[in-house]
């Protein structure tokens, strides 16, 4: 009788095998490390180039950019120094010494492989120059991921995991630099996209407890658009265990637009958001700052980096916050305290590390609830309820987050083609919540019913993204090939119990009523999800063309256990996913494109029957042409786009399943402009232009009636227009030197209440403005100061409705006055 317990090992061996060379990768290449610093670090491979002639500052950004190096700079070295350009193929010297050809300066490499500018004078080259960076270190990701002055980045990693020019890359990208975030006063990560095109960044109104981004249209309450540091960030969007980091401690948001699978796996059709974390500094930095405002708000953060040898080959940085602020909603607070810790080394100019922790606390978390459209979007009995109304209970309004991750990020250049890459993040969370909330009108004519429910969850999770990179010529075509192995692995253990509460009088509202629970309506279960994806993709510039393909499998293992009535559901997708794309580089800096990618998203959650729910798949064309012009980091982009989506669910507030609601297709256009006008005078403008419908049949969620024929309508939490504009300006000499500005315009278009589209929601504008300070310049070195005013004349409006009975109220004025010290 022939035993089954070889295959059975034999299968176990081979899977932890796997998983054991995803973490074993990068062990050989740091044993070799203490090698390969007693070696000179070996020149990149010879590349292409079509840098225009222009601003030599430019022309150098670009150029370290491209070539996948770091660069330092004195600005007062170049001054207003114009450019060449540079055409051709070229390696790394001759790249700069072409550039830097009688401008009386040249670019010297340090023994870790990083380069900046001196004099060729010997005597200048003396002289010690105080370097500030002007792009991250990194050979595969460039200045992609890197800190910069202004608002216009130039590269970005988010479309292909690799650096590469905004102009160049065939798909909508948009990104939100550090100083955009911090003039235009975001105090989230949705705030800080309320000026980029296609997002709707507040679907749910006033709260700050999740960063809900709607892209495209597409908003499924859930915030698994959402990645950090190239990874997602492994919340389970059927619990409330959702992630959130606070903005204080990003660089940059890069936001992509369409469906992204092909890359990142699961995810959503209408687009992601990539959050970039601070990295160590080369060079010494303090920063402590406090911010006052109104609804009572008061924090304080700081922010220290540098070296912590003097080769600079160790780096640190430490940031923390404390933050605490009631709502614009009665009995409502919001507490956090976070600190992150980063640790960098560099073994050689071709290996580095950067060890990473993020800790935070969230005591209280805001509000969170939505009322309904008689009495928000129209009057109840002659009255409109107040804007800081709150439904619930004091005594019964809890939500109280723990989030622990802890990671890495590898590289190791192999030689001048192959090179590697592996991130890996550890996530520990814990919820506690506990909510009394609308259940609709009662009888009387003030009288609001209420429901109640708590929750107890746990969630741990890891991911890890092997990449291997390769840069090489095939006749004319110059290829850079990413191929990589990802897996994620999710637990989440929910606890839920549920009840009524007694009613309220919502226009006079006295509260210390009763709550019951119901052991009938209580749930406990354990969720899992693992998935493994490999993915290739190729990067082609033969000429001035520019083509992209890349492909994905993946297989994905889901469970929902009950663990008080017993039963399982189980469910194991797999899915093969594609992208192409193909871009022309005119010489007068225009780039028109065409790209095709699709998305699927496996749903870890089941029906009311308690059956998994198929996965949704997304597919989208996209046309759309960019414009750079020459010498200048401006870029204009417009983009034409048609998603379908199928095998869409969604849920109520009130429900713990989901309900599969047929097809939807999105189509429409995005207009961006980024520009530096002057040396002063920055824009930031947008256009969206969404048509969102239901494109199958579908069954509507009002009051539970069900097969409904929706089709052709508005799917709710949409508007069709949306717009923005700020301009910036800055002061620069005579006696106001040092003040800058600016001022904001936000309009979202009408939208729909109801997936009937019965109930219209009213479009609104809103407008913000900032007004900042460089004491410096009355000697108070080092010190800033900047007031922020948000919804500045304080517009009264719902922000947008789920359904006919949860509906969201936008937030109210903001003004906040920040003081920060850089010493």
């Amino acid at each position: 009788m022939r035993s089954s317990a070889l295959p059975l090992r034999c299968h176990i061996s081979l899977s932890q095998a796997i998983r054991a060379a995803m973490f074993c990768l990068p062990l050989g290449t740091i044993a070799a490390a203490p090698v390969a610093l007693a070696q000179t670090a070996s020149q990149h491979a010879v590349r292409s180039y079509e840098i225009p002639a222009g601003p030599l500052s430019s022309a150098l950004s670009r150029f370290a950019g491209e070539a996948g190096v770091m660069l330092s700079v004195d600005g007062s070295l170049i001054g207003d120094r114009q450019s060449q350009g540079l055409r051709g193929q070229y390696g790394v010297e001759d790249g700069f010494d072409t550039l830097l050809r009688g401008s009386g300066l040249q670019a010297v490499r340090d023994a870790r492989g990083a380069y900046s500018l001196a004099s060729t004078s010997a005597a200048e080259q003396a002289q010690a120059v105080e370097l500030k960076p002007m792009v991250v270190e990194g050979f595969a990701l460039g200045n992609a991921l890197g800190a910069m002055e202004g608002y216009n980045a130039t590269h970005s990693s988010v479309a292909t995991k690799t650096s590469m020019p905004l102009l160049e890359t065939s798909q909508s990208v948009s990104v939100v630099t550090r100083q955009q975030m911090d003039d235009q006063g975001a105090q989230t990560v949705s705030q800080a996209m309320r000026y980029t095109p296609g997002v709707m960044t507040n679907p749910y109104g006033a709260t700050h407890r999740y960063d809900y981004l709607a892209i495209r249209g597409f908003n499924d309450g859930s915030v698994d658009n959402i990645f950090l540091d190239g990874l997602k960030m492994m919340g389970d969007s059927g619990t409330y265990s959702s992630m959130q980091i606070d903005p204080y401690f990003l660089e940059r948001i890069d936001v992509l637009k369409g469906p992204s699978s092909v890359l990142y796996g699961r995810s959503l059709p209408g687009g992601l958001a990539a959050l970039t974390s601070k990295k160590p500094t080369q060079e010494q930095y303090r920063q402590v700052q406090a911010t006052v405002g109104n609804n009572d708000q008061r924090g304080v953060g700081f922010d220290f980096s540098g070296p912590l040898d003097e080769e600079g080959r160790v780096g640190y940085r430490l940031i923390g916050l404390a933050d605490q602020a009631d709502t614009q909603f009665d009995h409502v607070e919001e507490k956090r305290y976070a600190l992150a810790p980063t640790l960098s080394i560099e073994f050689s100019p071709d290996t580095s590390l950067t060890l990473q922790a993020y800790l935070q606390k969230d005591p209280e978390s805001g509000y969170h609830g939505g009322l309904p459209a008689e009495g928000t979007l129209y009057r109840r009995n002659g009255r409109y309820l107040a804007d800081d109304f709150f439904e619930g209970e004091p005594g019964a309004e809890k939500f109280e987050r723990t989030q622990q991750m802890l990671g890495y990020q590898f590289q190791h250049r192999f030689n001048d083609v192959w090179s590697m890459r592996q991130n890996f993040r550890y996530l520990d969370s814990t919820v506690e919540s506990e909510q009394v909330y609308s259940a609709g009108w009662g009888s009387g004519a003030s009288e609001l019913a209420r429901a109640y429910t708590g929750a107890d969850e746990a969630i741990h999770s890891w991911i890890i993204d092997n990449m291997l990179q390769a840069e090489f010529y095939t006749g004319a075509a110059q290829h850079t090939v990413v191929t990589g192995l990802d897996y994620q692995r999710r637990k989440a253990k929910v606890d839920y119990t549920a009840g009524t509460a007694s009613s309220l009088d919502a226009f006079d509202p006295v509260y210390g009523g009763t709550v019951t629970l119901n052991p009938a309506w209580s749930s406990s279960s354990t969720r899992r999800l693992e998935q493994t994806g490999l993915y290739l993709q190729d990067l082609m510039e033969i000429d001035r063309w520019r083509v992209s393909l890349g492909l994905r499998q993946d297989w994905v293992e889901i469970s929902d256990e009950d663990e008080i009535y017993g039963g399982k559901t189980e469910a194991d997708p797999t899915q093969f996913t594609g992208r192409a794309g193909l871009l022309y580089l005119f010489d007068n800096g225009l780039a028109p494109y065409l790209s095709y990618s699709e998305s699927f998203n496996p749903n870890s959650f089941a029906d009311a029957d308690g059956k998994p729910l198929a996965p949704t798949e997304g597919k989208q064309w996209e046309l759309g042409l960019k414009y750079q012009p020459v010498g200048t980091d401006d870029l204009y982009t417009a983009s034409l786009f048609h998603i379908e989506q199928e095998n869409l669910a969604s849920k109520l507030p009130q429900e713990d399943f989901y309900r599969p609601i047929g097809a939807v297709r999105s189509q429409g256009l995005e207009l961006e402009a980024r520009m530096q006008l002057t040396d002063s005078l920055r824009l930031l403008g947008s256009y969206t232009y969404t048509d969102i419908e239901y494109s199958k049949t579908t069954f509507s969620t009002l009051f539970g009636q069900e097969n409904l024929d929706n089709r052709g309508n508005t799917p709710p939490q949409s508007a069709k227009h949306m717009a923005s504009l700020w301009v910036d300006y800055r002061v620069l000499g005579g006696s106001l030197d040092g003040l800058n500005s600016g001022a904001g315009v936000r309009y979202v278009g009408e939208g729909w209440a109801d997936a009937e589209n019965t109930v219209r929601v009213p479009s609104y504008t809103l407008f913000d403005a900032s007004v900042g300070y460089d004491l410096g310049r009355v000697g108070l070195h080092g010190v800033d100061v900047r007031l922020n005013a948000n919804n500045l004349t304080d517009e009264r409006y719902v922000a947008s409705c789920a359904s006919l009975g949860y509906c969201y109220m936008g937030e109210e004025r903001n003004v906040t006055a920040t003081v920060s010290y850089e010493f």
